[in-house]
């Protein structure tokens, strides 16, 4: 690797699996010293291994980013870590809310507004929470920073029975926008990749193998059907200093899906992937 990252010190939220763990396992080969966290122990310390295996420096740090005290406590111990932070990014999601078993998203109108407000709290929230406090780290580390927030091409197509999850990631994406204005003067940049079909789980896999719905998948996507692996690039990029011309970004990573006129808008609520 390039060592695109040496010397900066990375938190990275939900990376205990799938998109995450593939930005800490990537930052980490390009230099940086990476904060790894979830709720999961097991899983956190056993990606903290692989990457300190491979000759890289990792921490595994749990919190659960519902609670807006675990965001306060997770980048103070990131500084104290490693004596500062540099790049952000935030990627955990309730996604277990948003889809599966255990889904409580709904079309507004039943929607309850308790289960609207612990979507939120994971999906929205934990961004802001994150959010505040790092750009506080960065700010009194006064050398500059990036913060990556992980959106969603559900912000900028209609979805079915999403409206929760939608409304989240839309507010994701104007606040990155806001942000980038509010704290540029401290050389912090704020962009925002918006994932398409990540394939980062059994269920998706058998998605993509199914015949009828695999080849509709197929035809929807201009490239291919995305991995864990393309976020982490994008995520690299924008967390590098060859991107420091670009703040306030909406990154499509979907594999040209959202610009795909030959194929009408997907309706795939409660099977999406991303």
């Amino acid at each position: 690797m390039s060592a695109r990252l040496a010397g900066k010190t990375a938190l990275v939220t939900g990376s205990t699996a799938g998109c995450g763990a593939a930005i800490a396992r990537r930052f980490a080969r390009e230099g940086a010293k990476v904060v790894v966290t979830g709720r999961s122990e097991e899983r956190g310390r056993a990606i903290v291994a692989e990457i300190e295996a491979a000759g890289g420096v990792a921490r595994f740090l749990a919190a659960d980013l519902s609670i807006e005290e675990w965001a306060e406590t997770l980048v103070a111990g990131t500084v104290e870590a490693f004596g500062g932070l540099d790049i952000l990014v935030n990627n955990a999601s309730p996604t277990e809310l948003q889809r599966g078993p255990s889904r409580i998203d709904a079309p507004v109108t039943r929607l309850a507004t308790a289960d609207m407000e612990s979507l939120w709290r994971g999906a929205l929230y934990s961004y802001f929470w994150m959010c505040r406090y790092s750009l506080s780290a960065m700010i009194a580390g006064k050398r500059g920073g990036s913060v990556v927030n992980i959106s969603s091409t559900v912000s900028i197509a209609g979805v079915e029975g999403a409206d929760a999850y939608t409304a989240a990631k839309g507010a994701i994406n104007a606040t990155t926008r806001s942000m980038a204005v509010e704290y540029a003067p401290h050389g912090i940049r704020v962009n925002a990749i918006l994932l398409g079909l990540i394939i980062t789980s059994d269920v998706a896999e058998r998605l993509i193998e199914d015949e009828e719905a695999g080849a509709t998948l197929r035809e929807r996507h201009l490239t291919r059907h995305g991995r864990p692996e393309d976020i982490a690039a994008a995520a690299l990029f924008l967390a590098s200093d060859e991107a420091a011309f670009i703040t306030g970004s909406e990154l499509r990573a979907d594999g040209g899906v959202t610009i795909n006129s030959r194929f009408p808008a997907a309706r795939m609520h409660g099977r999406t992937a991303t």
